[in-house]
């Protein structure tokens, strides 16, 4: 007896601990609002600055959630369905349907297969707290008492429309899909307050079976839907529709299988979604994080005029093996992206590829910072005479030959002209003198940066022959705009920029306004081009080898806007130029950016001069008096920007130039007389090597005897001596030398034997034997 006593004592002790701890548990419910704030979509909205949700991008592959759909904006029709399928007097009871439960009892106790009596608060407990979830093998007597404790909790803490809510948002519904609007977009292709009877039925059907066969699903809506007309009259609201007076369970099969078969809740949805995943890389890289919705520079209207005027082009371009682009806007001063295009989207075979980030050759846009550079070391002005005429430039690998977009060429111009009309020879030989591992220093500093080195690309680099992306050259070209200061672009919290000094100011602004010279531009252009604005811009084309790539670069007062033109597979376009591909888009862009909006052409930095210049012939005409030689001059005089020291009134060549100024050596060289490769220095500059360029590398021919090889050495200035290795060479512009295999250091020094200028190069060849040298010879 005692024994028997002592065991019920242990089952009570032991019942009411299990209660204790079932009860205290359950206490420990959260608040409605704390649910709400810990949900977290699978997607991230990417916003506008103003706010609007510009793209829509999947972060969470584990799980297919949407947004946390308020209980007002589902639909009535599905709210009803869900009560009469999973909780008939779920606003009667507390928590707990204690009539429901007593029937699954005795049901139970009679083997009869009754519905459970879970109601949706219980499984609201199950959602919120996992202790209380159902596992394989069914809930254990803790977990129901836990449950049935929680649900009473909540039912006290909990409005029963927060309840309703929470379950709705909560629930899962079939397979990775979470939550009614993750549902609804999914198999309805529409948000959660447009459901009507039929989807309201299956939804509610998926509810209690999620992963059942379509036609097990389609069997129980059929009696969900069923029960809803039955009570239709008591939410005049939602009335069922005359079609659906009498239930057609085989027309809702049908359309059960197919709405399970569908997936229309893309995994990215928006017109950003190149910016959007390009943004959520940046911001996971710093705390991993990806929050429920990232703010970002973008403004919506210019993003979606951005993305139509690029897809309108691109189908007028059609026929011309051309079908991808991007887009790409900068505010000057804070570097933000206000648009971001990454492809043409439909139109693309490779819409997934982005342009803005995609590295191609960039062409001739490359140009602006190599004058820049030739004319911030002083090397060239604006005015500077170059020669535009074939030329054929020796490597290490062979003789470079440049040619110009039309396969023309226009004799002497001036830099100006050389840089506005996009001409190829005087850039090439602008590098020469630049060399080209200074320019790729210099591409370096406005942030392009290039995988090899400059003696890789050789001269070609004057014409764009590395692969950069749209982004970086885009930004580049901001430094042109910002006065040669270089900073990071921002995508979202844009804050003071950190500006460090990449170019000189001077030559930047000269720069600049080459590029917004119309006039200059027109042997190439034309005088009504597409490039030309109501307002002030600069901009730079360029075209890549065999028309892959085509570019339009250039900035406003306050925006840079990039754009490029071509194929994500590399493959050639057919007859679209710099004015027919990308240019056209950019002029777009740019007009919408400042049809409200004035841009006005920027302030001269201090240091600059601007002068009137005036310029010579080719040849002075036989028998005229006047020294500049009285036929047509090179161009035509105008006023011209000069940093300071560097300016100068008259510019021509060799005896024009020299005949102007009888009394010193400060005209021109005749760049033809010093070399096929040397453009002309601006009067007053220290005299440089021309050629060979550094690190040149000469390859002896052994089928020439050594005494008839030559290489010539060719200078800016006159008053010029040469030394070779320590010992003097020669005087003057031009020497010539017997070149002798090793490595030799060549100088230019002035009279008093200070060195000007030097070089290194290298000469390779089979070991010959001396023979005697003829007079003059060295």
């Amino acid at each position: 007896m005692a024994e028997r006593q002592g065991g019920g004592v242990r089952r009570w002790y032991a019942g009411w601990t299990l209660w204790i701890v079932s009860a205290s548990a359950a206490w420990a419910i959260p608040a409605f609002d704390e649910v709400r704030a810990d949900f977290k979509p699978s997607d991230t909205l990417i916003l506008s600055r103003e706010g609007e949700v510009l793209q829509r991008l999947r972060t969470d592959a584990t799980v297919r959630r949407g947004q946390w759909v308020p209980l007002a904006e589902v639909s009535p029709a599905l709210r009803t369905a869900l009560v009469l399928s999973e909780d008939k007097r779920f606003f009667e009871h507390s928590g707990v349907d204690w009539r429901a439960a007593s029937a699954a009892a005795w049901g139970n106790l009679w083997n009869q297969r009754t519905r459970g009596a879970s109601t949706i608060t219980m499984q609201l407990a199950g959602l919120l707290d996992g202790d209380w979830r159902q596992g394989p093998g069914g809930r254990t007597v803790v977990q129901k008492l836990g449950q049935t404790v929680a649900a009473q909790v909540l039912d006290r803490r909990w409005r029963k429309d927060q309840i309703l809510e929470a379950y709705l948002n909560l629930v899962p519904f079939r397979s990775e899909l979470v939550g009614i609007d993750a549902l609804s977009r999914t198999l309805f292709g529409k948000a959660a307050h447009g459901l009507d009877d039929r989807e309201a039925a299956v939804a509610a059907a998926l509810v209690r079976a999620p992963n059942a066969r379509p036609a097990l699903v389609a069997q129980r809506a059929c009696g969900v839907l069923r029960d809803m007309q039955a009570t239709s009259g008591a939410r005049p609201a939602q009335r069922a529709t005359p079609a659906l007076a009498r239930v057609d369970c085989d027309a809702l099969d049908l359309f059960t299988t197919a709405a399970l078969q569908r997936r229309a809740f893309d995994a990215s949805e928006g017109v950003a979604p190149h910016f959007a995943r390009y943004l959520l890389r940046q911001r996971s890289g710093k705390d991993g994080a990806v929050p429920e919705r990232v703010s970002s520079t973008l403004r919506a209207p210019l993003q979606r005029f951005a993305v139509q005027s690029l897809q309108q082009h691109l189908r007028e371009l059609r026929g011309r093996k051309v079908e991808d682009g991007a887009v790409l806007v900068l505010d000057n001063a804070t570097g933000a992206v206000l648009a971001w295009v990454g492809s043409s989207g439909q139109l693309s075979q490779a819409s997934e590829v982005d342009g803005v980030l995609a590295l191609r050759q960039p062409g001739s846009t490359l140009k602006p910072f190599l004058y820049a550079q030739a004319i911030a070391e002083r090397r060239l002005t604006a005015a500077s005479l170059v020669e535009d005429s074939p030329a054929q430039i020796t490597t290490a690998s062979g003789l470079y030959i440049p040619q110009n977009y039309d396969r023309q060429f226009k004799g002497w111009v001036s830099v100006r002209t050389a840089l506005a009309a996009s001409l190829n020879v005087p850039a090439v030989r602008t590098l020469v003198m630049v060399t080209p591992d200074a320019f790729h220093r210099q591409l370096g500093a406005v942030g392009l940066p290039l995988r090899e080195s400059g003696d890789y690309f050789g001269y070609s680099l004057a014409l764009g022959s590395p692969e950069v992306p749209l982004l970086h050259l885009t930004n580049a070209f901001r430094t042109l705009a910002n006065g040669g200061r270089s900073s990071a672009v921002a995508l979202s919290d844009v804050a003071k920029p950190r500006f460090a000094p990449a170019l000189d100011a001077r030559a930047a602004f000269i720069v600049g306004d080459i590029l917004s010279d119309g006039n200059a531009r027109a042997r190439t252009f034309g005088t009504d081009s597409v490039l030309a604005t109501r307002f002030w811009t600069a901009v730079k084309t360029g075209t890549s080898k065999d028309m892959r790539d085509n570019w339009a670069v250039g900035w406003s007062e306050r925006y840079t806007v990039g754009v490029w033109v071509g194929n994500a597979s590399g493959a050639a376009m057919h007859d679209v130029s710099g004015t027919s591909g990308a240019a056209p888009i950019w002029s777009a862009v740019m007009g919408f950016l400042h049809a409200r909006e004035p841009s006005r052409a920027p302030k001269a930095p201090v240091g600059l001069a601007r002068t009137a210049v005036q310029f010579g012939p080719v040849a002075p005409q036989p028998g005229s008096p006047d020294p500049r030689g009285g036929g047509q001059p090179l161009e035509a005089a105008r006023e011209e920007w000069f940093v300071q020291g560097t300016q100068q009134a008259f510019f021509a060549i060799n005896s024009v130039a020299i005949s102007a100024y009888p009394s010193s050596a400060s005209g021109q060289n005749d760049a033809k007389k010093s070399a096929p490769d040397a453009a002309v220095s601006p009067a007053g500059l220290p005299p440089r090597i021309t050629a060979p360029a550094p690190g040149t590398i000469i390859a002896l021919d052994p089928d020439i005897p050594p005494a008839r090889q030559r290489l010539q050495f060719t200078a800016t200035g006159n008053a010029v001596q040469w030394r070779l290795d320590g010992k003097p060479l020669g005087r003057g512009p031009r020497v010539a030398w017997l070149p002798w295999p090793g490595r030799h250091v060549v100088q230019l020094t002035d009279a008093q034997g200070k060195v000007l200028d030097e070089v290194r190069l290298e000469v390779r060849g089979a070991g010959v034997v001396a023979q005697p040298l003829r007079a003059g010879a060295h």
